[in-house]
């Protein structure tokens, strides 16, 4: 037989090398799955006795804990040049330790020699760390249904104290203090159905359209006595907004429904309201419009209440420019957000800080 090729037998050698030396966890196989060389790493992590190894399968390992037919077919194929294993996860049962999770990586070792090939094998033990992502994960999932159920909690919390106020409502003799705690109890109760709704969602997303339907169907329900009479729509784009996002808006929404409902169809006046919501990129507009007795003239009746006050902070909180339009009949009013007036805003923020 004539004798290798001087590089064949430096590659081989330089192999052979490369596992005894490693620190890593490594197999060196021939074309016949015996064992070549296998690192002392190797050897002191699965209890196998060095001096004894050379020669085996690897198959023949620990017992034949390593004969699984998964890991033949994947060996087999790297072997023949199909395929390479770049990360093959198995589970092997280990004299010690007990079971283990190996990621395997198999490569084939070109020496130009296709009668006498080699095979690399990397072997990585990620027992303890599959452990801590299974810890992690059900940790992440129990707060999660705690998060499920403290939403839970609060919104039917929130339903009691409105259910309060109303009952207060119902007895106080002074029309304006009764005005104060419907007000109050209608707040509270667009705040229990957004945690309710934000209980049944994503915590990080929530799809606008259902949300501000199910909210808009809560004001209505408890403030339009006749729906002949006065309705309550939405008209909004199907998109998904975050859920600090999604809380303001539901805000300034009950604000500004409340305020419509309560002035714009004076003396059984009928009438429509609707929500809006159109989206364009990061651009965004939130309106609530109506086909009412259109803006106050009064001075009095115009000055900014409670409810204006949080629409406006909420506004700021939004980034967004509130715009109020005689529709002729009815008002809307309008949030809008875009690029540009954010990039204004800073800047003029800037400024202001600066002048300070």
């Amino acid at each position: 037989m004539a004798a290798d090729h001087p590089s064949i037998h430096l590659g081989r050698t330089l192999g052979l090398a490369v596992v005894l030396a490693s620190d890593a966890p490594l197999l060196l196989l021939d074309e016949k799955l015996a064992i070549v060389a296998a690192s002392d790493s190797f050897c002191a992590a699965f209890g196998i006795d060095p001096a004894t190894v050379t020669g085996r399968s690897i198959y023949d390992l620990d017992n034949q804990q390593w004969d699984l037919p998964r890991l033949h077919s994947l060996i087999d194929a790297t072997l023949s040049g199909a395929a390479e294993v770049e990360a093959y996860e198995v589970d092997i049962e280990t004299s010690l330790g007990g079971r283990r999770r190996l990621v395997l990586k198999a490569q084939r070792l070109d020496y130009g020699d296709s009668l006498h090939t080699r095979m690399m094998i990397t072997v990585i033990d990620v027992t303890e760390v599959r452990k801590n992502e299974k810890r992690q994960t059900e940790l992440v999932h129990d707060n999660a249904a705690l998060l499920h159920e403290m939403q839970h909690r609060v919104a039917n919390s929130l339903q009691i104290i409105a259910s309060i106020l109303m009952q207060s409502a119902r007895k106080v003799q002074s029309d304006e203090a009764r005005g104060h705690l419907s007000d109050a109890h209608q707040r509270v109760m667009s705040i229990a159905t957004l945690q309710r709704h934000l209980a049944e969602s994503d915590a990080s997303d929530v799809e606008l359209e259902p949300y501000l339907a199910q909210l808009c169907a809560s004001i209505g329900a408890s403030m339009i006595f006749d729906p002949d009479q006065l309705t309550l729509t939405t008209e909004v784009d199907p998109v998904s907004i975050g859920g600090d996002m999604s809380v303001s808006m539901g805000l300034v929404v009950t604000e500004l429904v409340i305020n419509a409902l309560k002035h714009a169809f004076p003396d059984g006046r009928p009438g429509h309201v609707v929500v809006g919501y159109t989206a364009k990129g990061d651009d965004w507009t939130l309106s609530v419009s109506d086909d009412g007795v259109g803006m106050a003239e009064d001075p009095e009746r115009a000055r900014a209440g409670l409810g204006t006050r949080i629409v406006q902070a909420l506004a700021k909180q939004l980034k967004a420019d509130i715009a109020v339009e005689d529709t002729g009949p009815g008002t809307r009013v309008s949030l809008t957000h875009a690029a540009r007036s954010v990039v204004q805003v800073a800047a003029n923020d800037a400024k202001e800080s600066a002048a300070v």
